[in-house]
């Protein structure tokens, strides 16, 4: 229903923000790490936000960008996992963290969040990884790969990492162009690409 509320910021609790709208006061459920990252009540904001609904709750969820608003679309979308956990998830990881660690099958990076043991990790690992691969399946892109990705692990590892994250493979390769990949690490590559992406 609401791709974004851009207005004051008013107030900053512990795990929400109140942003006021022309007179009415948006409260809106963020992470810690998020809510921090803000700044002082009194400046103007922009929130991609996710509307939860429930038989008995109407909530809204917020996010600075919208690779942290994919990344919690993806989790909620994982058996098990609700808002609140994903909210705490996104406290815990940053989006580039939490793709590297599903397309490199790295249980022990997912179960450092709070509330994710070896299981859930798995299960998140699995859901996902099968979701891409529908994804793969049922796209048809006629794009040529550029030669700078071609035989290149560290790119193609990036690649997918990206694609976790809800992005597709023509967005990312004209981003890939772009960056000059020799000295910078998969992380590096996804975080610079992120940054282009989201622009």
């Amino acid at each position: 229903m609401f791709s974004y509320i851009k207005g004051t910021l008013e107030v900053k609790s512990l795990n929400y923000i109140v942003v006021d709208v022309n007179g009415i006061g948006f409260k809106i459920f963020m992470s810690q790490s998020a809510i921090q990252r803000l700044g002082e009540t009194g400046t103007t904001v922009k929130i991609h936000t996710y509307m939860n609904v429930k038989e008995d709750e109407l909530s809204l969820y917020g996010f600075i960008t919208n690779e942290e608003l994919r990344m919690f679309e993806l989790l909620i979308g994982v058996s098990g996992v609700g808002a609140k956990s994903a909210i705490t998830m996104l406290s815990s990881i940053t989006p580039s963290k939490f793709a590297l660690a599903v397309i490199s099958n790295d249980v022990k990076t997912l179960t450092k969040i709070p509330g994710i043991g070896p299981k859930s990790a798995q299960r998140i690992i699995l859901e996902l990884k099968d979701k891409l691969k529908t994804e793969d399946a049922i796209q048809v892109n006629n794009a040529e790969i550029p030669n700078n990705l071609v035989g290149n692990n560290k790119l193609e590892e990036a690649v997918q990492a990206l694609k976790v994250l809800g992005y597709t493979r023509q967005e990312i390769e004209d981003v890939l162009a772009k960056i000059d990949i020799n000295s910078l690490t998969v992380e590096d590559i996804i975080r610079k690409a992120l940054s282009f992406l989201g622009m």
